[in-house]
């Protein structure tokens, strides 16, 4: 899909506005309800006059790759966005994969190129290593403890230890990954550390005593009643936090550790800075580029006010 296809849609929401010719993206997961991609995208698109709609699809895991396969038959989808649970389930659908997905075992985007050809990448870590620098939040030769092992994770991870990461200004000293899941962990440790210099391993608590900075990648949060990741009163007093959740931010972790001094962050600076790669991906470069430049009006959006 190119640039010059794109036409106005005025001061309409994009649903209002589309038309015959709208351009389609789906984001496919298992819940949907907590993504905020939409609402990011269909800005990105009116604002910048772009015919096209990112829709949220609920798709059960066990179907996703029927639905991929079914959906690119549409000629009008362009691509589709993936979130929990589907970003690792793809991978051996895919004819073509970046470096750094067939690292992390994990894509979060995939379109269907002329050929008829699936192509995957991932964003995710890259997203994350940009708000991160954003935010001078040093990563570099620190130890980081990732609270998860799902598809965000290892492409949080990826990007954290791995040359092929484009975001990256150095890699961590040492990546630790958790998740109460037996062998999740210790699988997503072994792969990347088999193939990267960094040391990364499996931990068997979620203890934040030690680590510079913590990521929380699990969907603790999303749920009032849910606990927190990991005890907070343990992180050191110059540890910092990312909580890449997109619901109910500020969450509690995010909250409890900005009580105690600690800078803390929420995802949406993740979610934001990885606009301009999904874009590009998508083959709207000139979109890619304005969003690069000044992506403001998204912040405006996006960022309640008690952050």
């Amino acid at each position: 899909m190119n640039d010059h296809r794109s036409k106005p849609l005025g001061s309409l929401s994009p649903m209002a506005g589309s038309n015959g010719s709208t351009d389609v993206y789906f984001i496919l997961g298992d819940p949907v309800e907590q993504v905020r991609a939409p609402e990011s995208f269909n800005l990105i698109f009116s604002t910048l006059g772009i015919n096209a709609v990112l829709v949220p699809v609920h798709v059960p895991a066990a179907k996703v790759q029927d639905f991929v396969r079914a959906a690119f038959w549409a000629r009008n989808i362009k691509g589709l966005l993936l979130t929990i649970p589907h970003k690792s389930l793809l991978m051996d659908m895919l004819d073509e994969c970046s470096d750094l997905g067939r690292l992390a075992g994990a894509v979060n985007a995939v379109r269907c190129d002329a050929q008829g050809r699936l192509v995957g990448d991932l964003f995710d870590g890259e997203g994350l290593v940009h708000s991160l620098n954003g935010f001078n939040m040093t990563y570099t030769g620190k130890r980081v403890l990732i609270l998860g092992a799902g598809g965000g994770a290892a492409a949080i991870a990826a990007s954290l230890v791995s040359p092929a990461s484009k975001a990256s200004q150095g890699a961590a000293l040492e990546v630790a990954l958790y998740d109460p899941t037996p062998g999740k962990a210790q699988a997503l440790a072994r792969r990347l550390g088999a193939a990267v210099a960094v040391r990364v391993i499996a931990v068997d608590n979620n203890d934040p005593a030690g680590f510079d900075l913590v990521v929380n990648a699990s969907p603790l949060g999303l749920y009032p009643f849910d606990p927190l990741p990991c005890d907070v009163s343990r992180m050191a007093p110059g540890a910092a936090l990312v909580d890449i959740l997109m619901k109910n931010q500020p969450t509690p972790v995010v909250r409890a550790a900005r009580s105690r001094g600690l800078v803390a962050h929420p995802g949406f600076e993740m979610m934001i800075r990885q606009a301009p790669l999904y874009l590009d991906f998508f083959g709207l470069h000139d979109a890619a580029r304005t969003v690069q430049r000044n992506a403001g009006f998204i912040r405006q959006q996006i960022y309640p006010a008690a952050l």
